[in-house]
């Protein structure tokens, strides 16, 4: 960001509102140690400022080496476990470097863990594949993990199993339910600490609660089901996407708006201009009458979103001028509604904004006020 000016599409991240969130997730699992969820940048919210605003996290969780790395040498000091744990030696010799926890969840990575003369310092999480088939040990090798574990059992720091939830945020697919079922018939025989549950889970399946919980993107105040937003589970968004108009014209009945002339106005309007487009991360695709906030107004977007641009009706704004803010998504305008309307998930949204849109932190984000 260049010092003195405000970037016309920038993020206001709110660290009070993921602390509220942190604290959603500990009043419904209360007798869980939180394991925060904060790879992909922190979806896209900033990764060293969000381990920042967790520093009360019982530990933090990221994707790869290099963002444990990063945190680390920011000063983190957290309990920081790596989700893809580590691929070669070098990977391995990093965890221990940086005081990472690996999640092992192949042969490949046990067969590295039998060679490491300093296994005794490392925390290893132990995923089990209850379902998803992605990461994790299959059943079938579950007695032969455990075989590894009970020779080697002396030898490294602590054990925690875990397990990823498939499908968590259908409430009504029994899927869910038969993964925690096969977990902890095998776990339940076990001493160590497991951890199952995701967001998701964490909201709607309390018998997946128990020792850890990995909360992703309700710490973010974004619901993972795809029926409510997350201000109506209790949630503050940390987010508020903002851009600025940068054009306002008056058009005729007739007129054709944007590439390819797809939408034709009905009757004289006046067009709003919006310094936001897909190259910033707003997604392309939108469904008729997705909307925009200026001045606590509702507007539509119409005609097609450009790399740079998106045009809306003005027409219930008649105040609005250049210059004014306009509010994409945050406490105004929920994400996962935006989602809807562009036939994506919230993830994609908020991991997907490019590097040109400007993120600054405040207490509590909102437009700021025309001058």
């Amino acid at each position: 960001m260049i010092e003195g000016v405000i970037p016309s599409t920038r993020a206001l991240v709110d660290s009070s509102a993921v602390r509220h969130n942190l604290s959603h997730v500990r009043l419904h699992a209360p007798h869980s140690r939180v394991l925060a969820v904060i790879k992909a940048n922190a979806y896209g919210h900033g990764l060293v400022r969000i381990a920042n605003a967790l520093h009360n996290a019982d530990a933090l969780a990221v994707a790869r080496v290099k963002e444990g790395i990063v945190l680390r040498n920011a000063g983190i000091k957290s309990r920081i476990v790596v989700l893809q744990g580590f691929l070669d030696r070098d990977e391995l010799g990093a965890h221990r470097k940086f005081k990472l926890e690996p999640v092992v969840h192949n042969d490949h990575q046990l067969r590295l863990l039998a060679t490491c003369a300093y296994l005794d310092q490392l925390h290893l999480w132990i995923k089990l594949d209850t379902g998803m088939n992605r990461l994790g040990f299959q059943q079938s090798d579950w007695n032969a993990v455990l075989e590894w574990l009970n020779k080697h059992r002396n030898k490294y720091a602590e054990l925690i199993w875990m397990t990823h939830l498939a499908n968590a945020d259908d409430i009504s697919d029994s899927t869910t339910i038969n993964q925690i079922k096969l977990f902890r018939s095998f776990t339940e025989t076990q001493s160590e600490p497991v951890s199952i549950a995701n967001s998701a889970a964490i909201l709607g399946y309390k018998q997946s609660h128990s020792e850890w919980v990995r909360p992703g993107l309700m710490l973010y105040g974004v619901s993972p089901f795809p029926d409510r937003t997350g201000s109506e589970l209790g949630l503050r968004p940390a987010m508020t996407l903002l851009s600025r108009l940068v054009s306002i014209k008056q058009l005729r009945a007739g007129d054709a708006v944007g590439y390819g002339g797809d939408w034709v106005c009905k009757q004289a309007m006046r067009l709003g201009v919006v310094a936001i487009g897909y190259g910033d991360g707003y997604p392309r695709n939108l469904k008729p009458g997705t909307l925009v906030v200026i001045n606590d107004v509702t507007v539509p977007v119409v005609g097609r979103v450009s790399m740079d641009m998106l045009t809306v009706d003005l027409s219930a704004c008649p105040d609005a001028r250049e210059g004014d803010d306009v509010v994409l998504w945050g406490a105004q305008l929920a994400v996962e509604n935006l989602a809807k309307s562009s036939s994506t998930i919230a993830y994609t949204l908020l991991c997907g904004m490019t590097r040109r849109v400007g993120i600054t932190e405040v207490a509590t984000p909102q437009a700021v006020a025309r001058s």
